[in-house]
């Protein structure tokens, strides 16, 4: 499902146009970034959980020269789906 589909489904949903469906995710999109950006982490009961992990620097292989290279450190965002996400899949 891409982004204009959820946005259709949204706005036919909440019967609303399809430009505040796509505000209203944009807003969403926005605030979780920004949320996670700080570190912080968003829970959506039922849903799931957006975070945020660390991984460590590590040492990597070149597949195609078998060349050791660095791989720094760095922050990624993880998401762990709620019960009922599970339960509807």
């Amino acid at each position: 499902m891409t982004k204009q589909e959820i946005v259709a489904q949204m706005a036919a949903d909440a019967n609303i146009s399809k430009k505040a469906a796509e505000d209203a995710l944009n807003s969403f999109i926005g605030s979780v970034k920004g949320s996670l950006g700080k570190g912080e982490a968003v829970s959506l009961v039922g849903f799931g959980t957006f975070g945020v992990s660390k991984r460590a620097a590590r040492k990597g292989r070149n597949p195609q020269t078998g060349a050791t290279i660095d791989i720094p450190a760095r922050t990624v965002p993880t998401f762990k789906a709620g019960k009922g996400l599970k339960d509807a899949v």
